[in-house]
């Protein structure tokens, strides 16, 4: 059983407020064009951003598990300005998570979201492969990680442009030590006594170490994005290849 204490020191990176205004990166720059064109911005009726995400395969997107209750009802690819119309807009068919998922800060923070239909792949629009169900990540491995927003801590106003940052991989037991006690299954990088990492409502997007994407963006601490007194937390993808080859298996298109 979680502690009290635990429960209380976890601060979600999203909630409801911070997830209406979208997400970013911290000390981080413009994304290059026709870079990272698995990016996906996940979005409600309104069209605004709500969670970060990542295309792994034609009709599948990858987000957090904690964006799961908000209305979405769409994704966009294919284009870093959110506010250039030129990209791919798509509807949402069904989205799933983990059975023991119960809230963000305590594990299993992931989603699968089913596209009504394929995206069209090209030059501006690509997949980002999975790592194996077993990867060991490097101690100050250099990694990186994405998405649209806020570029401080309390600031309401969203970029449109895509950000991102290089984050550096901190070893899991450091990681423990300083939050006390982690869910299993994640990865920690970026954050700790630096000020490049990801800031509240960037959740779902991907971390991205040697062109695979092996974490997504979950959790932080007490919504301090500056200057963080932990490590900024992930879940650890490679934990989860069974579950995701699973789903997208079993809700494929049929040929």
């Amino acid at each position: 059983m979680l502690s009290l204490q635990k429960i209380l020191l976890l601060h979600v990176l999203a909630c409801l407020g911070q997830l209406a205004h979208g997400s970013d990166i911290i000390d981080g720059e413009k994304a290059p064009e026709n870079s990272m064109q698995y990016m996906a911005s996940v979005q409600n009726n309104n069209g605004h951003h709500v969670c970060g995400g990542f295309l792994i395969t034609e009709d599948f997107v990858v987000s957090a598990a904690h964006c799961y209750n908000w209305t979405l009802t769409h994704v966009v690819l294919g284009n870093h300005n959110l506010k250039n119309g030129n990209h791919q807009k798509i509807k949402i068919e069904n989205k799933t998570i983990p059975k023991n998922y119960i809230k963000v800060g305590l594990g299993n923070d992931i989603m699968l979201i089913k596209l009504l239909e394929k995206v069209q792949l090209n030059d501006r629009v690509q997949t980002i492969q999975l790592p194996p169900a077993e990867i060991n990540l490097q101690e100050n491995q250099v990694c990186q990680v994405a998405g649209w927003g806020k570029t401080k801590t309390g600031d309401n106003k969203p970029a449109d442009e895509l950000m991102v940052v290089d984050v550096s991989v901190i070893d899991k037991q450091v990681c423990n030590e300083l939050w006390g006690d982690l869910p299993d299954n994640v990865t920690c990088a970026g954050g700790y006594e630096t000020t490049k990492g990801f800031c509240q409502g960037d959740s779902g997007g991907p971390l991205v170490c040697d062109g695979l994407a092996v974490g997504v963006v979950s959790f932080n601490y007490e919504k301090n994005c500056n200057y963080p007194d932990k490590p900024n937390v992930y879940t650890d993808i490679s934990k989860y290849r069974q579950w995701i080859d699973k789903v997208v298996k079993s809700r494929k298109y049929e040929e």
